[in-house]
């Protein structure tokens, strides 16, 4: 279920970046604007303030890039960052509408590297309904199945995002993917009811 694998930046780019370096600059910027997206997406549901959380997890991270050990990888620290904005904005505003994320939004890769029509039409159809269930689950289960396995983070790097013991992180996944499972099967069993009914 990973999003394709969007390389990570090599330690050097970090220190290119780090001493001012205006093309390394920009290419670990690409990298951190794609990844704080989608955690962002998953978060609030709106493309267009997640392209603003994102910008705004980008700018705090390279206004502490200096203090940054260029031998670490950047995908947990940044994530860290983007979670607090989002937590931030959701507490400013009290509530939030999660509205159901699209395909469009984020493009999953069949691994196939030349899938014919029919296994596209399957898996764009399962995508959809796997989506369409994440946005059923509370925003505690969305964010630990998005960083697990969307974002392909260690539970360890989980546990130090989440501020909570990796036991904890290994539970609330079970839970989660297991309510991700139920929610599925309910949405595919209503899905054959209205094919039967038609």
């Amino acid at each position: 279920m990973p999003l394709p694998q969007i390389a990570p930046p090599l330690p050097r780019t970090i220190r290119l970046a780090q001493g001012g370096d205006n093309s390394a600059r920009e290419e670990l910027a690409v990298y951190c604007r794609k990844i704080a997206y989608i955690f962002a997406l998953q978060g609030c549901g709106d493309r267009n303030e997640a392209h603003d959380l994102a910008q705004d997890a980008v700018l705090r991270f390279f206004s502490a890039l200096d203090r940054f050990h260029s031998d670490r990888p950047v995908k947990p620290w940044l994530l860290t960052i983007t979670r607090n904005l989002i937590r931030d904005r959701a507490r400013r505003r009290r509530t939030r509408r999660i509205e159901a994320l699209s395909l469009d939004d984020i493009l999953v890769d069949p691994r196939d590297p030349e899938p014919g029509p029919e296994t596209i039409a399957a898996l764009h159809e399962m995508q959809q309904l796997l989506w369409r269930s994440l946005q059923k689950l509370s925003t505690s289960d969305r964010e630990i199945i998005t960083l697990r396995e969307y974002l392909d983070q260690s539970y360890e790097d989980i546990a130090n995002i989440l501020g909570v013991p990796r036991g904890t992180v290994m539970s609330r996944l079970h839970r989660a993917r297991r309510r991700l499972g139920a929610i599925m099967i309910r949405h595919k069993e209503s899905m054959a009811g209205e094919v039967h009914d038609a």
